[in-house]
């Protein structure tokens, strides 16, 4: 009997007075597959 579960795991950043450099460098990056990104302004 095998017995299957999906787990989700979130982590939240808090980035202050972000500069435009970051928020372009964070929707540049190269993610795994399965590995989504959230960016509120």
């Amino acid at each position: 009997r095998e017995h299957f579960e999906i787990r989700t795991h979130k982590r939240l950043i808090d980035i202050l007075e972000p500069t435009s450099k970051t928020i372009d460098s964070l929707t540049r990056l190269n993610l795994p597959a399965g590995v989504d990104i959230s960016i509120k302004l």
